[in-house]
């Protein structure tokens, strides 16, 4: 099914890519009307199945049994009026632009749950000849294919857009290996789900992917809630939801200044990538800051410590935490380094996972996995934190690219699940690794890899949550040394500390004036 799966993706993509020459859209507008169309041929096709079964239902019934669009909700489908039908579509060789925007707003006003989801205005940007090409390339969709591989086909065309855009890319798609660790080691079996950076939803995605592998209905263990700032990606993230066989409630929104699901102390689990290092957030409108904010503002202008203050406030008292952040937030000084202080005190830091470079679409830096657990705070693991260095585990898939493979996944996640005395999985094949580096089947520190620090060890190395301050070096890794990657961590650094310096010469300034002002007076 993988061959089959990939074979179709290949296809479908180059054929999609190859028709965007012919238009003036960059791949983010572009993406839009193209995964509104897969949306759509996925609806279709579920349509058609339901449709069929209660057809045969009515003629049983002889004509007593009517339908209407709440039947098809009920048998799971969403309901299609004929001018949304896709063989419409196809069939139609004129003002394809108008009719698709009309099935798209079709499709919102007979399912309620879809409202302001769809794209029902962008197919004006394209013109005829190419949208008849869309259309007639997503029909070679197999009609057999499963549900299931129609996400899957969905979320490989938001990855090929948001490489395709690059910086602007990462805006809306986090890579899948960096998602499906995320979700591995914060295990969100139950509960209530939050992403106040949700972009298309790949979180909640693999969050339910996960609940499935463990043969539950991820419908009726976890609710989902998100918001994104762009009104577009918020329908990237409901379509994606949709075609997975999710709903969610998911707001347009800037979580900075707005907070449409009352987050405090309300959620499970958080998980996120934030935007790494935004300037320029003002604090005077920050919404309800010492509620959310508890820790205090950070001086700098810089919102990593916003975004970390934020998760950690949205967390119920048991709850969990995953989220990306750039490697500097783990050595940040002053007011940040204060605020990271207190989250450790707080006991709440569990793990931390350093992630080595090209892993985003939209910085080659390392970056750094944060993981927060409330409910650890009066365990055995209350007074450590385990620290992971995975950047030298990783797949090459091109030349400026790297992901986990699904093995990987498992051996880190495995790694935690040892840490926590939970038993480790091997679906994925791991148990070779993990008798490498465990062969009695316990946690134990391997140097190079991972290290339990306590609290007191963290308060030694300036409260520093770097993975690489605990863990040591490997014998082999002075052969393995990565120069181009360690002069980037140390540019980052230097443009944070260049920040820093002039957040002080403001500083300074600001308080000589004042001085010199009350010494005139």
């Amino acid at each position: 099914m993988a061959t089959n799966f990939q074979h179709i993706a290949d296809r479908l993509w180059q054929a999609a890519d190859n028709l965007r020459a012919n238009t003036p859209l960059r791949a983010s507008e572009y993406s839009v009307p193209v995964l509104g169309l897969i949306f759509l041929k996925f609806a279709d096709q579920k349509f058609a199945l339901v449709d069929q079964a209660l057809q045969e239902r009515v003629r049983q019934s002889g004509g007593r049994m009517t339908l209407n669009p709440a039947r098809y909700h009920a048998a799971g489908a969403i309901y299609l009026d004929p001018e949304a039908r896709y063989d419409f579509l196809r069939r139609s060789s004129t003002e394809l632009d108008v009719k698709l925007n009309k099935a798209m707003k079709l499709v919102e006003d007979y399912n309620v749950s879809l409202s302001g989801s769809l794209p029902t205005n962008v197919y004006s940007r394209l013109d005829n000849e190419t949208l008849k090409a869309l259309l007639a390339t997503f029909a070679g969709i197999p009609l057999d294919i499963e549900g299931d591989l129609f996400g899957k086909i969905y979320e490989y065309f938001l990855g090929k857009f948001a490489l395709a855009e690059g910086q602007r890319g990462g805006e809306f798609f986090t890579p899948t290996s960096i998602v499906k660790l995320i979700v591995e080691i914060i295990e969100p079996y139950r509960g209530l789900i939050f992403d106040p950076a949700c972009g298309s939803g790949g979180m909640f995605v693999q969050s339910a992917q996960f609940v499935q592998r463990h043969r539950r209905d991820p419908n009726e263990e976890v609710s989902l809630y998100g918001q994104e700032k762009t009104t577009e990606t918020v329908r990237l993230c409901k379509m994606n939801l949709a075609v997975h066989g999710l709903s969610g409630d998911i707001q347009s929104a800037n979580s900075y200044y707005e907070d449409p699901h009352k987050s405090t102390s309300k959620f499970d689990f958080v998980m996120a990538n934030p935007p790494f290092n935004v300037d320029g957030v003002d604090k005077a409108r920050l919404l309800d800051p010492n509620r959310r904010f508890p820790l205090s503002l950070p001086r700098v202008d810089n919102a990593n410590y916003l975004w970390i203050q934020l998760f950690y406030s949205a967390l119920k008292e048991n709850g969990r935490a995953g989220f990306v952040m750039p490697n500097s937030a783990s050595d940040a000084r002053a007011s940040e380094q204060e605020i990271r202080r207190r989250i450790v005190q707080e006991r709440v830091v569990d793990v931390m996972v350093s992630v080595g470079s090209n892993f985003f679409y939209t910085v080659t830096l390392p970056c750094t996995l944060w993981f927060f657990d409330k409910g650890k705070r009066d365990s055995e693991r209350g007074n450590t934190v385990l620290f992971i260095d995975a950047r030298p585990i990783y797949q090459q898939i091109d030349r400026a690219h790297r992901e986990f493979t699904p093995t990987q996944v498992e051996f880190l996640a495995n790694i935690v699940r040892l840490y926590r005395g939970e038993a480790p999985e091997n679906e994925q094949e791991s148990a070779a690794l993990m008798q490498e580096h465990f062969p009695e089947g316990r946690y134990i520190d391997n140097p190079g890899l991972c290290k339990v620090a306590t609290l007191a060890q963290i308060e030694a190395q300036g409260w520093s949550l770097n993975p690489g301050r605990y863990v040591g070096v490997a014998e082999r890794a002075a052969i393995d040394f990565d120069f181009k990657e360690k002069l980037e961590e140390l540019h980052e650094e230097l443009t944070r500390l260049n920040t820093e310096a002039h957040a002080l010469e403001e500083q300074i300034d600001n308080n000589m004036e004042r001085l010199l002002e009350e010494m005139g007076d």
